[in-house]
Protein backbone atom coordinates (compact mmCIF):
# COMPACT_ATOMS: atom_id res chain seq x y z
CA UNK A 1 0.00 0.00 0.00
CA UNK A 2 1.41 3.29 -1.30
CA UNK A 3 2.28 5.61 1.89
CA UNK A 4 1.32 9.35 0.53
CA UNK A 5 2.86 12.82 2.58
CA UNK A 6 2.75 16.01 1.64
CA UNK A 7 5.41 18.69 2.51
CA UNK A 8 3.92 21.99 3.40
CA UNK A 9 6.07 25.60 3.55
CA UNK A 10 4.45 28.83 3.81
CA UNK A 11 5.87 32.74 3.90
CA UNK A 12 4.23 35.77 5.46
CA UNK A 13 4.08 39.35 5.97
CA UNK A 14 5.79 38.69 9.55
CA UNK A 15 5.67 36.52 12.03
CA UNK A 16 2.69 37.10 14.47
CA UNK A 17 -0.82 36.03 12.76
CA UNK A 18 -2.42 37.35 15.92
CA UNK A 19 -1.39 40.44 14.85
CA UNK A 20 -2.10 40.21 11.81
CA UNK A 21 0.41 38.65 9.46
CA UNK A 22 -1.27 36.52 6.49
CA UNK A 23 -0.12 34.06 4.43
CA UNK A 24 1.25 35.63 1.36
CA UNK A 25 3.02 32.25 -0.28
CA UNK A 26 2.08 28.72 0.32
CA UNK A 27 3.45 25.31 -1.56
CA UNK A 28 3.47 21.85 -0.91
CA UNK A 29 5.14 18.78 -2.27
CA UNK A 30 3.72 15.24 -2.74
CA UNK A 31 5.88 12.44 -1.58
CA UNK A 32 4.84 8.36 -2.39
CA UNK A 33 6.77 6.22 -0.38
CA UNK A 34 8.93 8.75 0.73
CA UNK A 35 9.63 9.57 -2.48
CA UNK A 36 9.05 13.11 -4.51
CA UNK A 37 6.66 12.98 -7.33
CA UNK A 38 5.99 15.87 -10.13
CA UNK A 39 2.78 16.79 -7.99
CA UNK A 40 2.93 19.24 -6.26
CA UNK A 41 0.95 22.85 -5.77
CA UNK A 42 2.33 26.51 -4.84
CA UNK A 43 0.52 30.28 -4.87
CA UNK A 44 0.67 33.52 -3.81
CA UNK A 45 -1.92 35.31 -2.12
CA UNK A 46 -2.32 39.12 -2.26
CA UNK A 47 -3.02 41.02 1.17
CA UNK A 48 -3.88 44.40 2.62
CA UNK A 49 -1.70 43.67 5.20
CA UNK A 50 1.80 45.68 4.87
CA UNK A 51 4.77 43.25 4.57
CA UNK A 52 7.40 44.00 7.14
CA UNK A 53 11.03 44.69 5.96
CA UNK A 54 12.09 41.97 8.45
CA UNK A 55 10.45 39.75 6.00
CA UNK A 56 10.81 41.45 3.12
CA UNK A 57 14.88 40.54 3.56
CA UNK A 58 13.87 36.81 4.33
CA UNK A 59 11.52 35.68 0.97
CA UNK A 60 11.79 39.13 -0.74
CA UNK A 61 8.28 39.49 -1.47
CA UNK A 62 6.79 42.89 -1.77
CA UNK A 63 3.14 43.85 -1.61
CA UNK A 64 3.21 45.26 -5.10
CA UNK A 65 4.00 41.84 -6.54
CA UNK A 66 1.61 40.20 -4.64
CA UNK A 67 -1.60 42.57 -5.44
CA UNK A 68 -1.70 40.42 -8.87
CA UNK A 69 -2.81 37.26 -7.00
CA UNK A 70 -6.40 36.45 -5.26
CA UNK A 71 -6.67 36.36 -1.62
CA UNK A 72 -5.73 33.27 -0.09
CA UNK A 73 -9.35 32.55 1.07
CA UNK A 74 -10.18 32.77 -2.53
CA UNK A 75 -7.69 29.64 -3.38
CA UNK A 76 -7.78 27.63 -0.04
CA UNK A 77 -9.89 25.10 -1.53
CA UNK A 78 -7.17 23.96 -4.11
CA UNK A 79 -4.79 23.45 -0.91
CA UNK A 80 -7.16 21.75 1.02
CA UNK A 81 -8.12 19.39 -2.04
CA UNK A 82 -4.73 18.78 -2.48
CA UNK A 83 -3.38 17.67 0.64
CA UNK A 84 -6.58 15.57 1.05
CA UNK A 85 -6.24 13.68 4.89
CA UNK A 86 -2.65 12.66 4.71
CA UNK A 87 0.61 13.25 6.69
CA UNK A 88 1.94 16.84 6.55
CA UNK A 89 5.93 17.24 6.94
CA UNK A 90 6.46 20.91 8.07
CA UNK A 91 9.85 22.87 9.39
CA UNK A 92 8.65 24.14 12.13
CA UNK A 93 5.17 23.14 12.17
CA UNK A 94 3.72 25.17 14.94
CA UNK A 95 4.25 28.24 13.20
CA UNK A 96 3.04 27.12 9.72
CA UNK A 97 0.20 25.16 11.36
CA UNK A 98 -0.51 28.53 13.04
CA UNK A 99 -0.71 30.74 10.55
CA UNK A 100 -2.91 28.13 8.39
CA UNK A 101 -5.20 27.30 11.05
CA UNK A 102 -6.16 30.99 11.95
CA UNK A 103 -6.89 31.48 8.00
CA UNK A 104 -8.95 28.70 8.14
CA UNK A 105 -10.95 30.09 11.07
CA UNK A 106 -11.17 33.69 9.57
CA UNK A 107 -12.95 32.75 6.51
CA UNK A 108 -15.53 30.08 8.44
CA UNK A 109 -13.67 27.03 7.72
CA UNK A 110 -12.17 24.66 10.49
CA UNK A 111 -8.52 24.00 11.04
CA UNK A 112 -6.98 21.14 9.80
CA UNK A 113 -7.35 17.55 10.94
CA UNK A 114 -4.32 16.28 9.44
CA UNK A 115 -1.84 14.63 11.61
CA UNK A 116 1.80 16.47 11.20
CA UNK A 117 5.35 16.04 11.69
CA UNK A 118 7.48 18.09 12.79
CA UNK A 119 11.25 18.23 11.03
CA UNK A 120 12.73 20.42 13.58
CA UNK A 121 11.36 18.31 16.11
CA UNK A 122 12.42 15.12 13.88
CA UNK A 123 16.03 16.82 13.38
CA UNK A 124 16.70 17.30 16.94
CA UNK A 125 16.36 13.56 17.87
CA UNK A 126 17.76 12.16 15.32
CA UNK A 127 20.97 14.42 15.32
CA UNK A 128 21.39 15.32 19.10
CA UNK A 129 21.68 19.01 18.05
CA UNK A 130 19.75 22.21 19.43
CA UNK A 131 20.60 23.27 16.03
CA UNK A 132 17.82 22.79 13.62
CA UNK A 133 17.36 25.44 10.76
CA UNK A 134 17.12 24.32 7.11
CA UNK A 135 20.14 25.82 6.39
CA UNK A 136 22.42 24.31 8.77
CA UNK A 137 20.32 20.56 7.99
CA UNK A 138 21.09 21.09 3.97
CA UNK A 139 24.77 21.34 4.90
CA UNK A 140 25.04 18.64 7.04
CA UNK A 141 23.35 16.11 4.44
CA UNK A 142 25.46 17.85 1.59
CA UNK A 143 22.57 18.83 -0.24
CA UNK A 144 22.76 21.96 -2.91
CA UNK A 145 22.30 25.07 -1.31
CA UNK A 146 23.15 27.07 -4.07
CA UNK A 147 19.42 28.24 -5.26
CA UNK A 148 18.62 29.52 -2.24
CA UNK A 149 19.38 33.40 -2.06
CA UNK A 150 15.77 34.34 -0.50
CA UNK A 151 13.60 31.70 1.18
CA UNK A 152 10.86 30.86 -1.08
CA UNK A 153 7.91 28.10 -0.38
CA UNK A 154 8.47 25.66 -2.76
CA UNK A 155 11.89 25.52 -3.08
CA UNK A 156 11.96 24.51 0.85
CA UNK A 157 9.76 22.24 0.80
CA UNK A 158 12.05 20.73 -2.12
CA UNK A 159 15.16 20.94 0.28
CA UNK A 160 13.01 19.62 3.36
CA UNK A 161 11.78 16.35 1.32
CA UNK A 162 15.43 15.76 0.42
CA UNK A 163 16.54 16.37 4.23
CA UNK A 164 13.88 14.46 5.57
CA UNK A 165 14.76 11.45 3.67
CA UNK A 166 18.04 11.98 5.30
CA UNK A 167 16.53 12.10 8.50
CA UNK A 168 14.99 8.73 7.76
CA UNK A 169 17.85 7.07 6.88
CA UNK A 170 18.72 7.75 3.54
CA UNK A 171 17.79 7.15 0.07
CA UNK A 172 18.82 3.45 -0.28
CA UNK A 173 20.55 2.31 -3.24
CA UNK A 174 19.25 -0.31 -5.53
CA UNK A 175 20.13 -3.64 -6.03
CA UNK A 176 19.92 -4.02 -9.53
CA UNK A 177 22.90 -2.51 -11.64
CA UNK A 178 21.74 0.17 -14.31
CA UNK A 179 23.01 -0.65 -17.85
CA UNK A 180 25.97 1.93 -17.60
CA UNK A 181 27.13 0.72 -14.31
CA UNK A 182 26.09 -2.70 -15.47
CA UNK A 183 29.22 -2.67 -18.68
CA UNK A 184 31.28 -1.47 -16.21
CA UNK A 185 31.26 -4.54 -14.30
CA UNK A 186 31.50 -6.31 -17.70
CA UNK A 187 34.47 -4.36 -19.04
CA UNK A 188 36.34 -4.56 -15.41
CA UNK A 189 35.67 -8.49 -15.79
CA UNK A 190 37.03 -8.97 -19.22
CA UNK A 191 40.15 -6.57 -18.75
CA UNK A 192 41.11 -9.31 -15.77
CA UNK A 193 39.81 -12.42 -17.79
CA UNK A 194 42.22 -11.24 -20.29
CA UNK A 195 45.52 -11.93 -17.69
CA UNK A 196 44.62 -15.22 -17.33
CA UNK A 197 46.37 -17.98 -19.60
CA UNK A 198 45.15 -21.11 -20.03
CA UNK A 199 47.00 -24.44 -21.71
CA UNK A 200 45.18 -27.45 -22.92
CA UNK A 201 46.93 -30.17 -22.18
CA UNK A 202 46.52 -33.38 -24.45
CA UNK A 203 45.98 -36.71 -23.36
CA UNK A 204 47.89 -39.46 -25.18
CA UNK A 205 45.73 -42.34 -25.70
CA UNK A 206 48.21 -45.17 -23.70
CA UNK A 207 47.49 -42.95 -20.69
CA UNK A 208 43.91 -43.05 -20.63
CA UNK A 209 43.78 -46.87 -20.95
CA UNK A 210 46.15 -46.70 -17.99
CA UNK A 211 43.78 -44.22 -16.35
CA UNK A 212 40.77 -46.78 -16.91
CA UNK A 213 42.51 -49.25 -15.20
CA UNK A 214 43.38 -47.58 -12.66
CA UNK A 215 39.75 -46.51 -11.54
CA UNK A 216 38.02 -49.89 -11.95
CA UNK A 217 39.04 -51.26 -8.51
CA UNK A 218 37.36 -47.31 -6.95
CA UNK A 219 33.71 -47.79 -5.57
CA UNK A 220 31.58 -44.32 -6.13
CA UNK A 221 34.20 -42.55 -8.04
CA UNK A 222 33.74 -39.62 -10.40
CA UNK A 223 36.28 -40.47 -12.59
CA UNK A 224 34.11 -43.64 -14.65
CA UNK A 225 31.97 -40.53 -16.08
CA UNK A 226 35.33 -39.12 -17.78
CA UNK A 227 34.85 -38.60 -21.45
CA UNK A 228 37.75 -38.91 -23.09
Amino acid sequence: MSIREIIVDIETTGLDFKGGDKIIEIACVELINHVETENYLQFYCSTNKIISEEAKKVHGLSNDFLNQFPTFANQVQKFLTFIKNDLLIIHNAEFDLGFINHELQQIGLNILQNESLDTVGLARKKLKTRLANLDYLCRRFSIDLSSRKLHGALLDCRLLSEVYIELLGGRQTTLELTKQSQNKVDAKEKKINTRIKTHLIQISLDEQEKHKEFVKGLKNNIWSKAVY
